[in-house]
């Protein structure tokens, strides 16, 4: 678990870096007035027409180091990806998390690398407050004077949002997993996020829902070492 767990931290910091270069490589051409919205940009067989739009030689050199660190962050990347499935494989939860649609492979290897156990939590809630999935409240004056009696107050609590104190790295793997699943065009998790819009909730709140689902789900299949099924998006099973 030791192995898995550094290579989930090396996967993920490389993984982070390459967004930051390619982040910076965009923000070098907008900074020149250059549009670059999408991937083409970072497509080898166009950095040369790309390239050609930064007229001073400066800039285009520095644009150059930035396609060169790219390049080598994604090898670096894939070679890392590759460490991290070989050794995820020897846990047998591994196959069974990879089966969830949205989580696929290498989430179940993160998965399984940053959870370690499923049974540090006991609910699904705990799951959520973890991830960064938890709704936080709100509440004032719960409590008043009434003929000198204290009583509580009707007062309804407010929502405040999900909760800041978190797994960044889990919340970003059960999210991604939703934003997946909800571009994707079938399967029932797919269907459980369409139902939700025809129920009137935004696409955002949606999408979380629909990845607190999905982190609900993650704990039963680990805990039970079941298989996915659909049931398991009924309210009661998760």
């Amino acid at each position: 678990m030791r192995t898995l767990k550094e290579l989930a931290r090396s996967y993920l910091t490389i993984s982070k870096d390459v967004t930051r270069v390619m982040n910076r490589l965009k923000a070098l051409y907008r900074s020149w007035g250059i549009a670059c919205a999408g991937t083409h940009v970072y497509a080898p067989r166009h950095r040369s027409e790309w390239l050609g739009r930064i007229r001073e030689a400066g800039v285009r050199r520095r644009a150059e180091h930035c396609y060169q660190q790219v390049d080598v962050l994604r090898l670096l990347r894939q070679q890392i990806r590759r460490d991290l499935l070989l050794e995820s494989k020897k846990h047998q939860a591994w196959k069974l998390l990879g089966l969830i649609p949205g989580i696929g492979p290498i989430r179940a290897a993160l998965l399984i690398a940053l959870i370690q156990t499923p049974h540090r939590f006991r609910t699904k809630r705990q799951l959520w407050t973890y991830s960064g999935l938890g709704l936080e409240t709100h509440d004032s004056a719960q409590y008043r004077v009434v003929e000198g009696q204290l009583q509580r107050s009707k007062k309804p609590v407010t929502l405040r949002g999900l909760n800041q104190d978190h797994n960044h790295d889990l919340k970003d793997i059960f999210k991604g997993a939703a934003t997946r699943v909800s571009s994707s065009s079938h399967g029932p998790l797919h269907d459980f996020y369409e139902h939700l819009l025809a129920q009137g909730r935004k696409p955002t709140m949606a999408r979380l829902t629909l990845a607190r689902k999905i982190a609900a789900i993650t704990l039963i299949i680990w805990k039970k070492e079941v298989h996915f099924d659909a049931s398991y998006l009924t309210s009661q099973a998760a």
